[in-house]
C-alpha cells in the first residue's frame, strides 16, 4: 500500500508558522488583511470563500469583502479593484474567477496591481513564477503541491518530474516551479504521444488534466510519487481526483488523496501569500 500524503499535517504546520509572523507583525504595527472580491453568488466561490475567511480567523488576518451583484458591471468590478490597489491596510486580493461573459477577464487581471495578486492570476505574478523572482506570487494550488513535498521532505532535483496539464492555473506554474527546485520536467497535454509511458517513467508525477480518475496503473510505476489536483465527481457522485486512488494504492511509493490532499493546504497557502504581502510592504 502507498504511502499517504495528507494534506491536513501541511496545513497544520504552516498555520503554526504563520500565526507566529503574524504576531511578529502585529507588534510592529502591522494587521495582515485580505480583501476578497466576488462577483455574483457562485456556489464553489461561496464555500472557497468561507473555508478561506475561517483559516484567516484562525490565523490572525483581517478579511475585507467585496461582494457584487452577478449583474454588476465591468466598471463597478474595476472601482472595486482600483480601491483594493490603493488602500495600504490591504495586502492581498483574492479575486474570484470565472468572471460574467460580459467582463473583459484579462483587462481586470490587468487592473489588479500583482503586488496585491495573492492567488497568481495577474500577468505580473505569472511572469514571477516564469522568471523566478518575487514578482506577486504564484497560484495557490501549484504551491500547495510543492508544500506537499517540502513538508514530507521529498527533494525533487534531479528527478524526472512529469506534470499532466498545461494550464495557467496549475500545469505551467507548477513545471516552472519544479524546474526551480533543480528537477528534470516534462509537461503532457492532449497531444503528448504515448502519454502513459511518459508517466510511468516519472519520478514525482503531478497530475491536473480535471478529468475523473483518467490516470490509472498504465500510467503508473512503483516507485514513484504522485500529487493529484484533480478534484472531480465519479458516477456515483463521490469526490475523487485525476487519479485513480485505488490503482495507486497498488502500484505507487506515495501518493495524495482527494479529498484530503492539496486542497486541503490551497487556503493556507493563500493565507500564507497575505502575510508575505504585509512583510513585503512593512
Amino acid at each position: 500500500m502507498a504511502v499517504v500524503l495528507e494534506g491536513r499535517p501541511v496545513a497544520a504546520a504552516m498555520n503554526e508558522a504563520l500565526c507566529r509572523r503574524v504576531t511578529a507583525l502585529k507588534e510592529k504595527g502591522v494587521l495582515p488583511r485580505l480583501a476578497i472580491v466576488r462577483v455574483g453568488e457562485r456556489k464553489d466561490d461561496i464555500a472557497y470563500e468561507r473555508g478561506a475567511m475561517k483559516r484567516c480567523e484562525s490565523i490572525g488576518v483581517s478579511v475585507k469583502k467585496f461582494a457584487l451583484p452577478a449583474h454588476a458591471s465591468q466598471e463597478e468590478l474595476l472601482r472595486v479593484i482600483g480601491e483594493v490597489n490603493s488602500d495600504g491596510t490591504i495586502h492581498g486580493c483574492l479575486l474570484f474567477r470565472p468572471l460574467p461573459k460580459s467582463m473583459d477577464d484579462n483587462a481586470v487581471r490587468r487592473a489588479l496591481s500583482p503586488e496585491k495578486d495573492v492567488d497568481g492570476i495577474t500577468d505580473g505574478s505569472l511572469s514571477g513564477v516564469f522568471t523566478g523572482t518575487d514578482t506577486g506570487f504564484p497560484p495557490c494550488t501549484p504551491q500547495a503541491c510543492m508544500e506537499i513535498l517540502d513538508h514530507y521532505g521529498i527533494d525533487v532535483a534531479g528527478k524526472k518530474a512529469v506534470v499532466v496539464g498545461r494550464s495557467l492555473v496549475v500545469g505551467k506554474p507548477a513545471a516552472m516551479m519544479l524546474i526551480k527546485k533543480n528537477a528534470t520536467v516534462t509537461v503532457c497535454h492532449t497531444k503528448t504521444a504515448d502519454m502513459p509511458a511518459v508517466c510511468r517513467g516519472a519520478d514525482i508525477l503531478i497530475v491536473a488534466a480535471g478529468r475523473a480518475k483518467i490516470v490509472d496503473r498504465k500510467y503508473l510505476s512503483p516507485g514513484q510519487i504522485v500529487v493529484d489536483v484533480g478534484i472531480n465527481v465519479d458516477e456515483a457522485g463521490n469526490l475523487c481526483g485525476d487519479v485513480d486512488y485505488g490503482d495507486a494504492q497498488d502500484v505507487v511509493y506515495a501518493v495524495t488523496p482527494v479529498p484530503g490532499g492539496v486542497g486541503t493546504v490551497t487556503t493556507s497557502v493563500l493565507v500564507k501569500h497575505v502575510v508575505e504581502a504585509a512583510e513585503r510592504a512593512l
